[in-house]
This record gives structure tokens, sequence and C-alpha cells, in this order.
């Protein structure tokens, strides 16, 4: 038996992208899973065909927007106690200078990269400091640590996640409860789509004449993370593709 086999792995953002691929990954591992998004549909598509595939787990999806902490707190109580929480769901929109950043877009960035994870984290939490057990993942980002020009609200947020989980290691650390970060560089999915306000070429532009990460080598990574046993913690894990340093420096061809 699996050190994740039976656990129950809380997943938002996880109708595409890395939370599609991290849901994929955790199914492997015998894993039951509760699958969060804005869009529904797309999650009920995910559930049949890991259910059918993987007939032992049990795969709950549950259409939730993070910015609602009344939703939040509705879709915590209705569902098993979390054994795995993974903090995957973020935005970005634009590369704008601070100077013309849209204040609604603001708001989106701050809601769900910030308040979402925070206002969920503290919904679970409470169950896992009784059962005395637990694993809280945040999806960070190399924008976190290095910020950047036409970044500056975003890496805000992110700089915000890197707080806020160094934090909360702290706060638990007399607990059996793990706390870790993962915090990629350049990563292809639909996220940088919507960052360019749905323009995929543009998207695409970014990761021209290199090889960037895919979702699945992230997934890997989180569902290694969680997979260690329970006295080992990998508190902070920064992932670039080959061909990247740092935040700007990508070498293309």
């Amino acid at each position: 038996m699996g050190r994740l086999e039976g656990k129950n792995v809380f997943i938002t953002g996880a109708s595409a992208g890395i939370g599609e691929a991290t849901a994929r990954e955790f199914a492997k591992e015998g894993s039951n899973l509760i699958l969060t998004a804005r869009r529904l549909e797309r999650l009920q598509g995910l559930k049949q065909e890991l259910e059918k595939q993987y007939p032992s787990i049990t795969v709950t999806a549950v259409e939730l927007d993070v910015r609602r902490k009344s939703q939040i707190d509705s879709v915590v109580a209705s569902v098993p106690p979390v054994d795995v929480l993974v903090n995957n769901a973020g935005m970005v929109l634009g590369v704008d200078h601070l100077v013309d950043v849209d204040e609604d877009e603001f708001d989106q960035m701050i809601q769900t990269n910030v308040k979402g994870l925070v206002f969920l984290t503290k919904a679970v939490l409470p169950s896992m400091k009784e059962r005395q057990t637990g694993h809280i993942i945040n999806l960070g980002s190399i924008a976190g640590k290095q910020a950047y020009a036409g970044g500056s609200i975003y890496c805000a947020t992110k700089y915000a996640v890197e707080a806020i989980t160094a934090s909360l290691r702290h706060e638990l650390v007399d607990t059996p409860i793990r706390v870790s970060g993962i915090c990629p560089g350049l990563v292809n999915t639909e996220f940088s789509t919507v960052r360019f306000r749905g323009d995929k070429d543009k998207a695409d532009n970014v990761y021209t004449g290199m090889q960037p990460l895919v979702a699945q080598d992230i997934a890997e990574l989180i569902v290694f993370t969680a997979g260690r046993p329970p006295h080992v913690n990998i508190a902070d894990m920064l992932v670039f593709p080959t061909a990247q340093a740092d935040a700007k420096t990508v070498a293309r061809h």
C-alpha cells in the first residue's frame, strides 16, 4: 500500500493545467480526489474518466470560486476531511506596468491568488489539527522570489504566497502537519493564455525557441512532495526548465 492510497486530496483549479495533471497523478497513487474549479462541466468529465480508469478511488467534483469565502466554507463542510490540500488555483492578468494596472484585474489577482488560498487553508486547518495529520501544498512561482517589470501585482501576490507558506510552516512546526511550497518557472499551460487575455499567439510567443515545463512536470513533483514519509517535509521547491536561470534569463535557439 502506497503512502497516498486512500488519502483525501483537495485540489483547486483542477479543471485544466497543473491542477488537472495533479489530479491524474494522485489518482494513479490511489488517492480519493476532491476536485474544485469554476468550470464544473470540465471537472465532471475528468471525474468520470478517472473513476472509470481507477475504480477503487472516489472522485468528487465541486464548483468553487475561491474568491468567495462562503462557497469555500460550504464546500469544505460538505466533503470528507482533507488529508492533502493543493492550493493550485491562481491567475495573472496582463503584463502592464504598475501605472497602467486595471483596478478590477488587480482585485481578481489578489482575491484569487492570496485571499482564496488563505480562506481555503483556514477552512481545512481545524480538521487537520484535530486529527493531527495533514499536508498543505501551495503553488508559488519564481515571481514570488524575483520581481520583474510588468509583473508588479502578480509578483506581489506570489511574494504573499511565499510569506504565508513560510509563516504557516512556523505556526505548525509543533504539529505533524506539513507545509510545502512548489515554485515553477516557465510552464506552458492555458495560464499564460489567460495572462494575455485569451491571445494564444502572444502566450505561445513566451516559449519561442526554448522548451518550457509542462503541467505534468509540476504535477509529478507535487505528488512526490506529498508522498514523502511523515517526518520529511519538502519546504520549498524551485523548478525551472533547463533553459531558464531566473525570472527573465532564458536561452532561446
